[in-house]
């Protein structure tokens, strides 16, 4: 047995104005559950707490909380000293209880189709990934556009989806979704993150619906807009000034020994809109001793199709990035851009592995810049934290590049899934929130990894935005600028 101290919600509408924690020390069992440290406090406090709680085994989902911040199942998590736990981000009824019922009732049922035969085998495997939901809530309560849209949520769109992969069912899912705000996802994979069972939702729900609609004729109009760019330039975004394709070679080299090799995948962005950005990285590398190999005939990854479900045209893209740095032998593809990046490492299969720059650069090991004089923060993009695993890495450079760095809590931006494009209003009120969160830091500077996150995030706050190996830069120039002063 042990003693923890945990906090707990408590709020009865009966006689609380609002929430409140009260703290209690239990003693649990070595590997105890949030739900056993429950028990305990109700057992030998407050027999008044209030939480659901069912199967005690992960198979209900009706004991679903947060702890610390974290939506997930009391009766998975394991027990810790000094944690919080509190209610769903939903209405609570009392303590840790929500209510639920708006959502349930949401979420859609089969409408039998006569004379429908029964799955075939194609379909069932189809159906698989969505099948496992327990509607316990918790992507209900982490996704970030139900903070300030109507989306009808993860839970809900998951079943749409389930349903229109089964030849019982009858029902228009693909009107329902989009009636649900089908495009209101930013594919941010919150949901994914918090599930339970691990559900895919974004990918094997939401953008396949897109793709079900965009076969309808049903796509947004802007998302049309930009995959007729692709279409006929092979780039997402329009030429306004010389690109970064256009002012390097092929090969760039180190200033030097030459200490490793890689192929550069620039994406549409940073090649189109923010080349300097592009540059900068290349100074960055050639500073660290680093080949970096250009071919000229890339083009866009494709994820602004696979995203808003136009896929259609995106073989074609993926076949000639493949080739176009196969037949140069390049074994490792660096990406500098989040949304580029996961979709290269998640939605192709490539003969060469795909490193994201601060992977490349952590591996190597840097050069150390001097550290530049500002309090920076750090904004995870949705697609390099949860779309390639990567956290540390940036925190890890970073540090070694500013007087002082301070977290700011992870949140989509508004940016992904088509949103900054297709609904913007949704994108301007999550990037409020992005201010509101950077605004608490008291940083000087917001520092990313993704031009898309680095847009939105400059349009919704008042602190400059810049990318990591700008700043990495910066701080080599600072470096060079002390010793010729030195000298």
């Amino acid at each position: 047995m042990k003693e923890i101290t945990i906090r707990v919600s408590r709020f009865d509408p009966a006689v609380d104005a609002e929430p409140h924690f009260e703290e209690y020390a239990v003693r649990v069992n070595e590997g105890a559950r949030v739900l056993h440290a429950l028990h305990a406090v109700h057992d030998e406090h407050d027999p008044t707490l209030a939480y659901r709680y069912c199967c005690g085994s992960g198979q209900c989902g009706s004991c679903a909380v947060r702890v610390d911040g974290k939506p997930g199942l009391a009766c998975m998590e394991e027990a810790r000293d000094g944690m919080t736990i509190e209610p769903l981000d939903l209405p609570v009824l009392k303590d840790l209880t929500v209510d639920m019922s708006p959502v349930i009732a949401k979420i859609a049922r089969i409408c039998p189709a006569p004379d429908a035969g029964l799955p075939s085998l194609e379909e069932i495997e189809a159906i698989k990934p969505l099948r496992d939901c327990i509607e316990c809530l918790s992507c209900v309560s982490a996704c970030p556009a139900l903070q300030v849209t109507e989306f009808a949520g993860p839970t809900v769109l998951r079943q749409e989806m389930r349903l229109a992969l089964d030849p019982r069912d009858s029902g228009d899912r693909i009107t329902d979704a989009i009636e649900k705000g089908l495009f209101y996802c930013t594919t941010c994979k919150r949901c994914t993150e918090v599930c339970p069972k691990e559900i895919d939702v974004p990918g094997k729900a939401i953008e396949k619906l897109r793709e079900l609609a965009n076969r309808r004729g049903l796509t947004l109009p802007r998302h049309q807009e930009v995959a007729r760019l692709v279409q006929e330039t092979g780039r997402s975004v329009e030429r306004t000034q010389p690109t970064f394709l256009e002012q390097v070679p092929e090969v760039i080299e180190p200033d030097g020994p030459v200490r490793g090799e890689v192929g550069f995948f620039v994406g549409c962005m940073f090649n189109g809109r923010v080349p300097q950005t592009a540059l900068d990285a290349m100074e960055v590398m050639k500073r660290n001793g680093i080949r970096v190999i250009v071919p000229h005939d890339q083009v866009c990854c494709g994820s602004p199709l696979i995203r808003t479900g136009q896929t259609s045209y995106v073989a074609d893209l993926k076949r000639k990035n493949i080739e176009a740095f196969a037949r140069r032998g390049i074994k490792t593809v660096m990406t500098i851009c989040a949304g580029c990046g996961a979709t290269l490492k998640n939605d192709y299969e490539t003969p060469f592995e795909v490193k994201d720059v601060t992977e490349i650069l952590t591996e190597y090991g840097i050069e150390l810049p001097a550290k530049l004089d500002v309090r920076a923060t750090y904004h995870d993009p949705c697609h390099l934290l949860r779309g390639q695993g990567i956290s540390e890495q940036p925190r890890v450079l970073l540090r070694q590049a500013v007087r002082e760095f301070v977290e700011m809590p992870s949140q989509c931006c508004g940016a992904g899934g088509g949103v900054r494009s297709g609904v913007p209003e949704e994108a301007k009120a999550l990037g409020a929130k992005r201010d509101e969160a950077v605004k608490a830091t008291g940083a000087d500077v917001v520092v990313t990894v993704c031009p898309f996150c680095e847009f939105h995030i400059a349009d919704s706050t008042d602190a400059p935005v810049k990318n990591l190996t700008t700043i990495l830069l910066e701080g080599y120039k600072k470096k060079d600028a002390e010793r010729k002063g030195s000298a």
